[in-house]
């Protein structure tokens, strides 16, 4: 399965949207299977944005996890990839052209943007 930025995306924002400091325990995400989700959350881990409960069991198909709150990497690239229009042009200038990019090369774009919107050199 490949990665899905859009999808990591998605669900840091939904865990950051719930009104309490764990993720909700109902985590779907629409036009997504539960086998996608669940294995983004697992990469979510092995990111580090959030802290996991791994779910995996013999009979699984993919490696899966349950969120069970973000980090302050997780905070960290939501601010940086929350603007709609900011993540547009990441996924037009960054992410397509290049097929896929590796993440941190993503979020050292994404806050080179942030820096230039606000007018930091």
């Amino acid at each position: 399965m490949k990665r899905d930025l859009d999808l990591i995306r998605k669900l840091l924002l939904l865990m950051e949207s719930h009104e309490h400091g764990y993720a909700p325990h109902e985590l779907s995400i629409e036009g997504y299977t539960d086998e996608q989700v669940g294995f983004h959350v697992h990469l979510l881990g092995e990111a580090g944005l959030a802290v996991v409960a791994d779910t995996t069991h013999m009979s699984s198909d993919s490696p899966s996890a349950i969120p069970q709150c973000l980090t302050w990497a997780g905070y960290e690239f939501l601010e940086a990839a929350k603007d709609e229009t900011l993540w547009g042009k990441a996924k037009d200038k960054v992410i397509k052209p290049a097929g896929g990019v590796a993440f941190t090369v993503l979020l050292e774009w994404l806050k080179a943007e942030a820096k230039t919107k606000l007018g930091i050199p």
